[in-house]
């Protein structure tokens, strides 16, 4: 199993395989669907979003309260699916990969192909293993939106399973 950096994603990105399982380290965003939907909005206005998509990961998640003297609550992977109508643009804009489970749409994994970008799969399940993983989380947007508002976190050896590749090799079409 490879640990790999986010910061370094334009190297290894083009050398990871569908069903591969990697370690990843390194700044993560989240958004779930309200974020999404408010992601689109700024960009229809010709709007900056809160973080940089160029070379970004986005996680499909959302914590529970963070108990006394944790950094976040469980945070597992929601569904991917649900974001699939505002991935695609995110992917042409310069995000590099999500994070979530569950198998994608023919358009996503398209643009996938097309960006040479990743999906890539947390367990689900397992939300409080997940938040062992990460080592920082800040709200950075949206914070009227509770769990869905956008985070910034820290991931240190965050298991994960590729399921679509930059080639588009797709472990749900299998």
């Amino acid at each position: 199993m490879r640990s790999l950096y986010v910061a370094e994603a334009s190297l290894w990105l083009p050398t990871l395989k569908a069903g591969e399982t990697i370690l990843l380290s390194g700044r993560v965003y989240t958004a779930r669907d309200a974020a999404h939907k408010r992601l689109d909005g700024l960009l229809d206005a010709g709007e900056a979003l809160p973080f940089d998509l160029q070379g970004a990961f986005v996680y499909y998640a959302g914590p529970t309260p963070a108990p006394a003297g944790k950094v976040c609550g469980s945070f597992g992977p929601t569904t991917s699916c649900r974001m699939d109508g505002f991935a695609s643009r995110l992917y042409r804009r310069g995000l590099a990969g999500t994070i979530g489970k569950g198998g994608r749409s023919p358009a996503v994994a398209d643009a996938i192909k097309e960006t040479g970008g990743t999906y890539l799969i947390a367990v689900g399940g397992a939300g409080a293993f997940c938040a062992s993983k990460i080592t920082s989380c800040r709200e950075i947007a949206f914070h009227d939106l509770g769990c869905e508002s956008i985070k910034e976190l820290t991931f240190k050896d965050f298991p994960l399973t590729v399921a679509i590749d930059s080639k588009g090799n797709d472990l749900f079409a299998r």
